[in-house]
């Protein structure tokens, strides 16, 4: 039995393989293959376009694939969520489609775009973006390079952003979101149904939200006297509770707590003098909870 998996090519490629990574999968590309190795003799990989994925995966062309929500609502496929991933190319959070417009344009809202010319990638969400606000509009498909279209070559674009640094570069401003969308690993019905897939699936599942969970946090170990625990539980914030165990020593103790990472710089320091001792920060990649 194989599992056939599609793997994101393009912009999600790298973030998607590392959280592999994390999630105890090692995927191996190759410029010259577009069948990834995995190490697990289960699985077989094969890089698509995220824009494409959701349809080979509903016609099983593919088990299960990684796409974005939004490509899942343009091609309207008909596929089982098995888990939201939220991360994107240069973040853990989601993206946005904006509609954009020149910044020297009077334009304020989509209502101000009847019968216009919208350039974007993501076509059928944004007619149907446009139908939904009354709206009548041409929107003509983008094949790339779409922030540079206004106001030549189309009044406004509908296109994805983490954080709006490109288009104000390229002299743009936003007025509306489109839609929110992050990552998700999809599967199609007849996949979910068979008894095996859908164990494989369910284990990744488990793995990649373990992975998901320990970003950005960090596992600090530390002793302490236990005449000064009360002082350090007060200057440490904890996941659920600290792990507290004995040493040999019956005046010391050991701490074993889960923080996030942006904290431990500003934490550490008033550990030391609430009194912990031997303070230990690593890194972490999974938390199964």
């Amino acid at each position: 039995m194989k599992l056939k998996l599609g793997i994101p090519k393009g912009s999600l490629e790298t973030a998607t393989i590392e959280l592999f990574k994390r999630a105890g999968y090692v995927i191996s590309t190759s410029s010259r293959s577009y069948f990834p190795a995995i190490d697990d003799p289960e699985i077989e990989c094969m890089l698509i376009r995220a824009q494409e994925m959701a349809r080979y995966v509903e016609d099983g062309i593919l088990d299960a694939g990684l796409t974005g929500r939004d490509w899942v609502q343009e091609n309207a496929a008909d596929v089982h969520p098995v888990i939201d991933l939220v991360y994107a190319k240069q973040s853990f959070g989601k993206v946005r489609w904006v509609l954009a417009v020149p910044e020297s344009s009077g334009f304020q809202s989509v209502k101000d775009l009847e019968g216009r010319i919208i350039a974007t990638e993501l076509v059928e969400t944004t007619k149907r973006y446009l139908a939904v606000n009354g709206v009548t509009a041409k929107v003509e498909f983008s094949w790339g390079a779409t922030e540079v279209k206004p106001p030549v070559l189309a009044d406004a674009i509908v296109e994805v952003t983490e954080t709006g640094s490109s288009l104000r570069a390229n002299k743009l401003r936003i007025i509306e979101t489109v839609l929110e969308s992050n990552t998700q690993l999809i599967t199609n019905h007849a996949s979910w149904r068979d008894e095996w897939k859908r164990r494989k699936l369910e284990d990744m599942r488990l793995m990649l939200e373990g992975a998901m969970q320990a970003l950005g946090k960090v596992g600090l170990m530390l002793n302490v006297r236990k005449s000064d625990l009360t002082t350090v539980l007060e200057v440490l914030p904890a996941l659920r509770r600290p792990t507290i165990s004995h040493l040999s020593d019956d005046e010391w103790l050991a701490v074993n707590t889960i923080l996030d990472e942006s904290t431990v710089r500003h934490i550490i320091p008033r550990l030391k003098q609430a009194g912990a001792e031997g303070i230990v920060e690593y890194p972490l990649n999974k938390i199964v909870m």
